[in-house]
């Protein structure tokens, strides 16, 4: 079996690639990185630091690599059986085109073998998405047969995996957690649905996305927002201060509380996830930075993202959101120099002030009784 995987970054080589070159997976990276494609494709193996209880170094093999902007991409798309990417949700239209262009030429070269195509990226849907960007670049005369032959999967993606500095001057050494989670919607495969160890098929798909949207991401970032505010670098840092575990765990419990509403998750069960989740931000192997979690508030700050979703879920059951409510307020308070969302938030609010701004940014009413609470606990930060 082969695939082409877009975006050889520290995600792609150190989550999505392994899994697919353990389960014995011919894997084609595919990056704009040209001095990293130019190793990789030397190498033709890199190693992975995984850290848990304990440090593993694995070495993966079975891979190669070309330049997602060269011909030899779309040669590769042509032979293929799966695509994946790792190159995160802004990127995501960029490598559309590049799709299009390669579902192309595999349908002229007469290649009718189903292709299954998924984005593994920190969004609700993404490879649907990604697919709709897909089919503005692919000639209609195409899209019979794509819908035909092509399935894109969504799924459900979970492993931290934070830069860190190579031992032995590696390049392409990573260093991941030693938990990881992939589900896959099964019900969107065409043709067989391979069996690969590490990913997990499922019907029931946004169970999994919201329950990691709202744990694991809303809990990232409240720790990483939190913490700014306390003067933490990292998260682990932050996660060790038990003012901040305290309440990064009630608002975790209180999205949870949607959850086990809206999905019928059993209670002591998501009690427990929250835990292990609380646990794995304290990975002493792990050097998390708070600026690396808490970029891009902007996007952060999305009505479909890590905090104002769940928060529209205590809205809509009625449930207590007071951390939440105080999560999104510290993401105001984020500043960050070399970020150009969280400059252009800290400028939107000293142009037109708080509650314009969470409105122009969240979706959520100006007059709200949430804006008023979310403005005042701005106020007391």
């Amino acid at each position: 079996m082969k695939a082409v995987h877009f975006g050889a970054g520290n995600i792609g080589r150190g989550f999505i690639g392994k899994v697919l070159a353990d389960a014995n997976v011919a894997v084609t990276f595919a990056d704009v990185d040209a001095p990293l494609v130019d190793q990789l494709s030397h190498d033709q193996s890199y190693k992975v630091k995984v850290v848990g209880s304990e440090c593993v170094v694995d070495t993966v093999t079975h891979i190669t690599a070309v330049n997602s902007a060269s011909e030899a991409v779309i040669e590769q798309m042509i032979h293929t059986d799966m695509v994946t990417t790792a190159v995160g949700p802004n990127v995501l239209d960029i490598i559309a085109k590049t799709i299009a262009k390669g579902l192309t030429h595999r349908f002229e070269a007469g290649n009718n073998q189903p292709l299954n195509i998924i984005a593994c990226e920190n969004m609700v849907r993404g490879t649907t998405h990604l697919k709709n960007e897909v089919y503005k670049h692919l000639n209609a005369i195409y899209h019979a047969q794509a819908d035909e032959l092509v399935g894109f999967v969504d799924s459900a993606v979970d492993r931290i995996v934070p830069p860190s500095d190579a031992a032995n001057d590696d390049p392409l050494e990573v260093t991941v957690e030693s938990f990881s989670e992939w589900i896959v919607d099964k019900q969107q495969f065409k043709g067989n649905i391979p069996v690969i160890a590490g990913m997990e098929t499922t019907d029931n798909l946004m169970a999994f996305v919201e329950r990691k949207l709202f744990t694991l991401n809303t809990g990232h970032i409240m720790t990483a927002y939190l913490g700014a505010l306390k003067g933490h670098e990292t998260v682990r840092d932050a996660i060790e201060d038990a003012d901040i575990r305290a309440q990064v765990k009630t608002a975790m419990q209180e999205s949870g509380e949607v959850l086990i509403r809206r999905y019928g998750f059993d209670r002591d069960m998501h009690n427990a996830y929250i835990e292990k989740i609380l646990s794995r931000f304290a990975n002493p192997y792990l050097r998390d930075e708070i600026d690396r979690v808490g970029r891009q508030p902007i996007r952060k700050l999305g009505a479909n993202d890590r905090l104002v979703k769940p928060l529209l879920g205590t809205i809509e059951y009625g449930t207590d959101n007071q951390l939440l409510l105080k999560g999104i307020a510290a993401a105001f308070k984020y500043t960050n120099d070399t970020d150009p969302q969280a400059v252009e938030l800290q400028t939107s609010l000293n142009d037109i002030g708080l509650r314009a701004t969470l409105e122009k940014y969240t979706g959520l009413a100006a007059d709200s009784d949430v804006a008023q609470q979310i403005e005042a606990l701005y106020h007391s930060l």
